[in-house]
């Protein structure tokens, strides 16, 4: 399993932007399939972004909004959240496998980090 470090949340105001961004250690992210989820107080763990390979996939409410992407130089997975909501509040979490499965199942990922938070204002 690798390790995943998330930075990048905070306190934005509706329609603002956010960057996560996730470091990747013990293994080279270009390897894996990578996601981020979120996960708001009371509800369950929500699948936002996956990126395999050459491919990009999008949970529906965030799609045209927020983008994946990976820096193969850095090690990272970074996600730009652009027109936040605030129902786009929530812990996001990033998440990593080498297995195969749904990309947006989270049983799919074997490898989860701690979380950032994100808030919207209205």
């Amino acid at each position: 399993q690798v390790q995943l470090v998330e930075s990048g949340g905070g306190l934005v105001q509706v329609g603002g932007s956010l960057r996560l961004s996730c470091a990747v250690s013990g293994g080279f992210v270009i390897r894996y399939t990578m996601g981020w989820f979120r996960q708001a107080p009371g509800k369950e763990r929500e699948f936002v972004a996956a990126r395999v390979a050459a491919s990009t996939y999008y949970g529906d409410s965030v799609k045209g909004r927020f983008t994946i992407s990976r820096d193969n130089a850095k090690n990272t997975l970074d996600l730009q959240m652009n027109t936040l909501q605030p129902e786009d509040t929530a812990v996001y979490y990033c998440a990593a496998t080498r297995g195969l499965g749904s990309v947006s199942s989270v049983g799919t990922y074997d490898s989860w980090g701690q979380g950032t938070q994100v808030t919207i204002s209205s």
